[in-house]
């Protein structure tokens, strides 16, 4: 999946996501665990916003993302920020040779973008292989909840005056998942607008499924929480957090 055009406009349409929650979940987790390194990986970075906030904050970041647009941006980020940041265009069911890292993060529900159930074991495989023996391991994800009642069958709406889509959700192919049909309108000139269309496909499993497959890639399952707090998921949690260990 590409952002080509997305990540032109993905910042103004994302402006209102809480960055800084994840960065209080991230320390958090660093705090509990007693992580003193401060390497760390992002991955599924998009345009860098968490990953410039990351290093702003005194983490060694580098970023990986599919997308070079996404990258672009995110480069252009880094160096406004004067923050010093390797950015990599990979796939995170192939990435790997990257080196050792106190903190791996995959945030912002990046991992749902992956199709298939073996992507989602080769990702925690490769994570594995990066984590340093005391480091932890970070991700969320949609819940099964969200996918199913707040994305199926329903449309979204923005319109700012300079900016607006009309966002689509429909069942995906497989079993708690998604398809996503944008239609984006970006003001240009006077009163004329671009208008360009996006299709993008997510999927979530069951909290046991992922548990399952972290166990099997080395890892140990420390903490499952839900929508940015310290308590345990409900029925109608709709972001799941999970942090691991290395066995």
């Amino acid at each position: 999946m590409a952002y080509d055009q997305f990540a032109y406009v993905y910042d103004r349409l994302m402006s209102d996501v809480p960055y800084d929650e994840w960065m209080s979940v991230l320390l958090r987790e660093k705090d509990h665990f007693q992580v003193t390194g401060t390497r760390l990986l992002d991955v599924g970075c998009g345009t860098g916003e968490w990953t410039v906030k990351a290093s702003v904050h005194g983490f060694e970041t580098i970023g990986i993302d599919l997308s070079e647009s996404m990258l672009s941006m995110a480069q252009q980020k880094a160096m406004e920020a004067g923050q010093s940041i390797r950015f990599f265009q990979m796939d995170m069911a192939e990435a790997g040779e990257l080196g050792q890292f106190d903190l791996i993060t995959i945030f912002c529900d990046s991992l749902n973008y992956l199709e298939t159930e073996e992507a989602v074991r080769q990702t925690f495989n490769n994570m594995h292989h990066m984590l340093a023996s005391d480091g932890i391991f970070m991700f969320d994800v949609h819940s099964v909840y969200k996918v199913n009642e707040l994305f199926v069958g329903q449309t979204y709406s923005y319109d700012d005056g300079e900016a607006a889509y009309i966002w689509n959700s429909f069942e995906g192919e497989f079993e708690n998942s998604a398809e996503h049909e944008l239609t984006f309108f970006i003001k240009e000139e006077g009163d004329l607008y671009a208008r360009f269309d996006e299709f993008h496909k997510q999927r979530t499993f069951t909290i046991d499924q992922y548990k399952a497959w972290l166990t099997e890639a080395g890892f140990k399952v420390e903490s499952v929480t839900a929508d940015f707090t310290d308590e345990e998921p409900s029925d109608t949690s709709e972001r799941i957090f999970i942090t691991c260990t290395k066995r």
